[in-house]
């Protein structure tokens, strides 16, 4: 017997960095999705297949006295989310048993679109699930973030796994969490081909907010900036939200986290007609997100020669599920 579940990615409207410290943050689940499947053993031993995590696939046994070595950085924590992830559903359900778990993704590493929430959220649900175990969203949320955490050295939010988790706009404002009425937007993702670590970027906003009292002023002005965009993308006023985006994202470049591709990709959508556009996630490279109303802003990514791909995003309003 197999067991299969999925959870979607996310796109920041506002609010990553700050949400660290305490600030509010909007993230919306998009229609990307990460996917584990997980089957009993006959032993003990968990084996991770993950044919997403690099170009020529990657299979990888864990026993107690296994140590993997993987050169690239991002593959090697997206092991230790799988493997956080195992044994966060074992402790849960209260087993030892050994499982093959097979990872399979839409999502890029490192990008800013989610993929360890995403991947993390689908293994639990799986595993627990395959172990003969039911789990509820905010369980399962909590669980998940503990991974991300522990696997980011603590520089982890809730907002990737709740969103994961749920689905849809939500709201993440330290341990407050909820889902947000939101319309239907036109998001439109510019991808560069790279990635940012995500720590070393957490940890040079956290030493610039200690040294400088402007750059701690910067982190809350972002979350002023997340509570104008609340009522924003409650009255679906697209202007306003485009707007408060282009803020947003100049605020992120005064802490130094964004990236010449990054501000690149997100004049061209912005010359090519978005409302508003900024880097989503982490930054250093990645992703940026727009919200373009016209439709001419994925052609203008796709013709600017720092992007390799852009796509149109819908907002996924399922979280996590069976499949």
């Amino acid at each position: 017997m197999t067991t299969s579940s999925s959870a979607p990615g996310k796109v920041y409207l506002f609010g990553e960095h700050a949400v660290v410290y305490g600030e509010p943050a909007i993230p919306c689940a998009i229609d990307r999705r990460a996917s584990a499947t997980v089957e009993r053993r006959a032993d003990d031993r968990l084996r991770v297949h993950a044919p997403a995590l690099s170009l020529d696939g990657l299979t990888v046994d864990f026993g107690d006295d296994v140590a993997v070595d993987v050169d690239d950085e991002r593959v090697a924590a997206a092991l230790g989310y799988v493997r956080g992830a195992v044994e966060s559903a074992r402790e849960y359900v209260d087993g030892t048993a050994g499982l093959t778990v097979t990872v399979e993704s839409d999502l890029p590493l490192g990008a800013g679109l989610g993929s360890s929430a995403a991947v993390v959220v689908a293994t639990i649900h799986a595993a627990v699930r395959e172990l003969g175990g039911d789990i509820d969203d905010d369980e399962l949320a909590e669980r998940a973030y503990r991974v991300e955490a522990d696997v980011q050295d603590g520089e982890a939010s809730r907002a990737d796994t709740f969103c994961a988790t749920v689905g849809g706009a939500v709201r993440v404002e330290g341990e407050d969490r909820r889902r947000l009425d939101a319309p239907d937007l036109p998001l439109v993702v510019g991808y560069d081909g790279r990635s940012g670590n995500t720590g070393e970027l957490v940890a040079g906003v956290r030493q610039r907010r200690e040294e400088y009292g402007f750059a701690a002023d910067t982190v809350e002005a972002i979350g002023d900036v997340v509570r104008e965009g609340e009522g924003a993308l409650s009255d679906n006023d697209t202007e306003t939200l485009g707007e408060l985006m282009d803020f947003d994202h100049g605020l992120l470049c005064a802490l130094g986290v964004s990236a010449r591709s990054l501000d690149e990709m997100v004049w061209a959508a912005r010359e090519g007609g978005a409302a508003g556009a900024k880097l989503t996630g982490a930054g250093g490279g990645g992703c940026v997100v727009a919200l373009d109303d016209g439709g001419d802003a994925r052609r203008a990514l796709e013709l600017s020669p720092v992007c390799e791909t852009a796509f149109d995003a819908a907002l996924d309003r399922e979280g996590v599920r069976a499949e």
